[in-house]
């Protein structure tokens, strides 16, 4: 019998652990087949002083969607994944295809990790990728992983509560029966010293609070989403899953910090041990 399959679709960096370069690793390491398209390729993150490489051309980025197809990955996929995209035309290219995959394929989930900005830098992607995300790839998702900043920009609500992110949820019009993972929330209520994700869905609201580490790395929820993701295409339930991607990435996070890296940090031996018994 083969391994559960996710298409991932995201970033692709030399240096570091982004995208997909913090995503692949994770899930092959919890037994599970990857097929990993890159929307962008770059040396290293933007959080050095340079950064070589560019987004993918559309007519490049669409062959190797049509190789998919050729190999009819789509249509015997668990999970297509969704992560940062770096223009217009290939947003586009990715909402088409996660449409036609959908169809080609009524039991594949498709979560979105909508990537488009956070509460420091703001939006750091064109408004015109954000709309396409909002218009064209949340309305196919099941399952949706942003944060507050994210959520913000999308519906026009700002987050302060859980009734807030009631609303929101209804606002973001995913697919029936989705699944909004709010992640890192600090709302009114929460407790000092931590971050929540929370849960919406069609069965109430579950938050998940984890302590706040005082770090803030590229790459988080890229490994964060993967994690979720790896849960769910190995049968846990997404309450599980969600905080077995907290744990993780909190491990993840406190090993760079002890390595003063700029990013996550994949080869701690308690977080390669704990993919294993997914």
């Amino acid at each position: 019998m083969r391994p559960p399959l996710v298409i991932s679709i995201q970033s692709q960096v030399v240096m570091g652990h982004v995208g997909n370069s913090a995503a692949v690793f994770p899930l092959l390491a919890a037994g599970l087949e990857v097929a990993a398209v890159p929307t962008v390729v770059f040396s290293n993150t933007p959080d050095y002083p340079t950064l070589r490489g560019r987004a993918m051309p559309a007519d490049f980025f669409a062959e190797l969607l049509q190789g998919l197809w050729e190999r009819g990955l789509p249509e015997r996929a668990d999970v297509l994944l969704t992560g940062y995209i770096g223009s217009v035309e290939v947003a586009r290219l990715v909402a088409d295809f996660a449409a036609r995959a959908k169809a080609a394929n009524p039991r594949l989930r498709c979560f979105c990790d909508p990537v488009m900005g956070d509460d420091g830098p703001g939006l750091y992607v064109p408004e015109a990728i954000a709309g396409v995300l909002k218009d064209g790839l949340l309305p196919l998702a099941d399952y949706a992983s942003p944060n507050p900043f994210e959520i913000g920009w999308l519906t026009g609500q700002p987050i302060r509560d859980l009734t807030d992110l009631s609303r929101a949820a209804r606002a973001l019009r995913m697919a029936p029966g989705g699944h909004l993972i709010a992640t890192g929330c600090v709302l009114a209520d929460t407790a000092p010293g931590m971050l929540e994700s929370v849960i919406v869905g069609p069965g109430g609201i579950s938050r998940h609070p984890v302590p706040r580490l005082p770090v803030a790395m590229a790459g988080t929820g890229d490994l964060f989403a993967a994690l979720v993701v790896a849960g769910l295409a190995r049968g846990r339930p997404l309450a599980q899953s969600v905080e077995f991607a907290q744990v993780q990435t909190s491990c993840a996070l406190a090993r760079a910090a002890e390595l003063g890296t700029k990013e996550v940090v994949l080869s701690d031996p308690r977080f390669r041990a704990a993919l294993l018994t997914l």
